[in-house]
Parts: structure tokens; C-alpha cells; sequence
């Protein structure tokens, strides 16, 4: 630990693949080969080959065994000095923000004064698990002292040992995928399916608008032929979303659609930050600064759905920093389901929730839409679980730079009930 003056930390800039849909592009790369790759294009755009840096925190979710040490095998493979030390950090879909947080406090506090946040993530290269009574099996196999010791586990070998048991993102205390736990509640709030599908529509036309505008070419790399993400739809419409069936509760009154919900994707993402001493050393510009954060978790088994936490930790940050929600420039929130994002602006809006549940006055209002994710939001562009805060740091980081001025603020929904956001502020 270190004690003294806070210091500014200075986002420098971010780098991810392109995110893919699973099982496409990417379904022979490892989690560690997404990481080093963005790690080795940020090596490369900023002169860091062979450059000792204070830290590099990133993970996973879902990753093998093998990977135990991820972000260190990256780093040694990445061209950085092999003295630059690692951390894996896990907290699902918030991951890489959190890791920038972790970064970032590290950076203002003096412990050190670079380093790169970020998160991969492969749907594809998933670890499939066999049976706890195969694995009993293969374990009495292999400590037997005899052929014969080696042998006799096998005869008690049947079928249903071969039956995989497949990852599934399923809350453990309430038995529900996240879809299943947000078709509740947006059946709370009253998310109309109309709402959700013009949600996902403008994320479609601002991705794909981005993308032909060239917001994203310095920000995404060319990885394995592609160059821009490819799940974005930009001649969908909103009579060709209105005909896609409900996904996570199939009765009529189900509203959440593969349309208007994140693919299953992989990808990866990363972030360079610094001390602003340590920019200037190296001539390296600033975009932005990390100025906030706030991490924040809620009772979802009985109390409040499972994808709502943010609501509360920008509320939270919002006191810290003194500021109202409608003062900032750009919104990124991301879209883990349109009804998710919706269902967070409707509770800033209550003045209900907000006197009930976040203890305050009055509402904390509504934002300008025309704000939100600019750029596309997640139900277009993928969802890598542990690499979309990397992105969203990295898109806001460059709209701030770009305009010259203003703030802008980034929310993410994790699984457990929990919410990762954080203010960033233009130079």
C-alpha cells in the first residue's frame, strides 16, 4: 500500500477483436489466444515491446482448467517485459470494468503507474464436464497400484457415463438463466415487446452505422479475417423482430426474443491505463479519465431481479460524484437483454423504486435517448461475457476524446445480482 494525494488515471486506449458469434470464426481460438492477440496489438500501437508495466488484470468466465493462469500466460506471450506481473479477476459479465477499476485504483493510489485492464471470453472453446461417476472412475483407474487395481473400475463402465454435462449460465440459488430471470422482470415492469424490439433495432442501425463510418477501425483489430463484428444486422426491422418467438418463456406472454437479447459470442478486449506522468513520458495521448466507480449487489432471490443492480450503483456513484443522472454527454449501458436496459432507465424514472428502494427524494429522472449507446449496444454487437466492459471503456473513452469535452457514464449487469458502472470524464 501506498499513501498519498489521489492521482488522475488516464485512459490511453483500448483494443478488442471483433466479437463473433459462437461456433463461427473463432471456434478454433482459446481464450488465451483472444488475449494475447489484443494484448499484442496494444504492444504494437503504443510502442510497449519489451516495456515493463506495473500490472494487467483480466479473466474469464467461462475458461478450461488449463487456464488457470490466463492472464500471465497471455502477458509472457504478449511482448511485453516478462517482468510484468498478472492477475486473473472474475466477476461474469462485469469483468473487464472491474479490472479496470482494479487498475485503475492502483494507478491513483501510486502502487503503480501503468497497466491493462481487460477480458476474453469463447462460447466455442468451452470446457464440457463428463459425469461425477466417470470421473470416480478414472480417478480409481489411475491410482491403482496393479494392471489388474487399473482395470477393475472399468467394468463398472455404462452408458450415461457419456453424457456430457455442458456450462450454463444458471443462477445457483434460483435454478433460472439470466433470460429466465429477466422475462420476470420485465414482466414486473412492464416491458412491452414492442419497446424491447425498437431497442434492438436502433442498436443494429448504430453498429452498423459506426462500423461503416469508421468509429471502430482504430478500436478492433483484424483477427482470424475479420475486421468488424458479425452479428450486426443492419437491414433488420422491426416486422422481422415482431416475428421471432419468444426464447425464455414460450407462452404468450413471453416477450424476450433471440432478437432482442445478446448472442452467445467470443471475443476479447483490453485497456491501457496510466498516470498521466507516465503518458507524458512516453508521448502517448490521453483520451479520457477514469474519474468514478461504483459496484453494487441486491438480494435478487426475494427482494429484486436479478439484473438490477445497476440501477442502484449509479445511484450510489451519482452522490459520490455529485452529479445528476441527466449530466452526462453519452450513456453506455449495456444491453445484456433490451428488456434489461429498459427495465433500468423505467426505475430511474419511478419515483417509487427510487424513494423505496434507493432511499431518495424523488426520481432520478430520465436521460436523453438519443445519448445511449451511440455506437451500437451489445444486443448487436455481441456479448464475450468478461470482454464487453473493455469495449465500452474503449467506445466512451474515444467519444469523449473526440467531442473535446463532457462525460460520459458506463453501467454493466453481472450475474449474482450484481452492477459494475463507473464516470468517465473528457481531458
Amino acid at each position: 500500500m501506498r499513501m498519498q494525494p489521489a492521482r488522475r488515471v488516464a485512459i490511453i486506449g483500448g483494443l478488442r477483436t471483433p466479437f463473433c458469434r459462437a461456433h463461427g470464426a473463432y471456434r478454433n481460438s482459446s481464450n488465451q489466444d483472444m488475449l494475447t492477440a489484443v494484448l499484442s496489438a496494444l504492444v504494437v500501437k503504443y510502442d510497449l515491446d519489451r516495456v515493463k508495466l506495473g500490472d494487467v488484470a483480466a479473466g474469464a468466465v467461462i475458461k478450461h482448467s488449463r487456464d488457470y493462469n490466463l492472464t500471465r500466460e497471455s502477458v509472457l506471450s504478449s511482448g511485453l517485459a516478462p517482468e510484468t506481473p498478472a492477475v486473473d479477476v472474475q466477476r461474469a459479465c462485469g469483468t473487464s470494468l472491474s479490472t479496470a477499476v482494479i487498475i485503475g485504483a492502483k494507478i491513483s493510489t501510486g502502487i503503480i503507474d501503468s497497466g491493462i485492464a481487460g477480458g476474453t471470453d469463447s462460447i466455442s472453446d468451452m470446457p464440457i464436464v463428463y459425469p461425477d461417476a466417470y470421473r470416480t472412475l478414472l480417478f480409481e483407474s489411475s491410482r491403482g497400484r496393479t494392471l489388474g487395481a487399473k482395470l477393475k473400475p472399468w467394468l463398472g463402465l455404462r452408458l450415461h457415463h457419456f453424457k456430457p454435462e455442458f456450462p450454463g449460465v444458471v443462477e445457483p440459488r434460483t435454478k433460472l438463466s439470466m433470460g429466465e430471470s429477466m422475462e420476470i422482470t420485465a414482466k414486473q415492469w412492464r416491458i412491452a415487446r414492442r419497446q424491447q424490439d425498437e431497442l434492438a433495432l436502433e442498436s443494429h442501425q448504430n453498429a452498423a452505422r459506426a462500423h461503416d463510418e469508421g468509429f471502430y477501425s482504430d478500436l478492433v483489430i483484424n483477427y482470424h479475417g475479420l475486421d468488424r463484428d458479425n452479428n450486426i444486422r443492419p437491414d433488420s426491422s422491426l416486422e422481422q423482430l415482431a416475428k421471432l418467438k419468444p426464447v425464455f418463456d414460450r407462452s404468450p406472454k413471453g416477450t424476450m426474443t433471440a432478437g432482442n437479447s445478446t448472442p452467445l459470442t467470443d471475443g476479447a478486449s483490453a485497456v491501457l491505463l496510466a498516470s498521466e506522468d507516465w503518458a507524458r513520458d512516453r508521448g502517448l495521448p490521453v483520451l479520457a479519465y477514469l474519474t468514478y466507480a461504483k459496484t453494487a449487489a441486491v438480494e435478487f432471490v426475494k427482494k429484486e431481479g436479478l439484473l438490477m443492480a445497476p440501477a442502484y450503483a449509479v445511484a450510489e456513484m451519482l452522490d459520490e460524484a455529485g452529479l445528476s443522472l441527466q449530466d452526462f454527454d453519452y450513456y453506455e449501458i449495456h444491453e445484456a437483454f433490451a428488456a434489461q436496459t429498459l427495465a433500468t432507465l423505467k426505475a430511474w424514472e419511478s419515483e417509487q423504486f427510487c424513494k423505496e428502494r434507493l432511499g431518495r427524494d424523488r426520481a432520478l429522472g430520465a436521460i436523453d435517448r438519443s445519448r445511449l449507446n451511440v455506437k451500437g449496444g451489445s444486443v448487436a454487437i455481441g456479448h464475450p461475457f468478461a470482454a464487453t466492459g473493455g469495449r465500452l471503456l474503449a467506445t466512451m473513452a474515444k467519444l469523449l476524446h473526440e467531442k473535446g469535452s463532457g462525460r460520459g457514464l458506463i453501467s454493466v449487469c453481472t450475474a449474482g445480482g450484481m452492477g459494475v458502472t463507473a464516470i468517465l470524464e473528457a481531458t
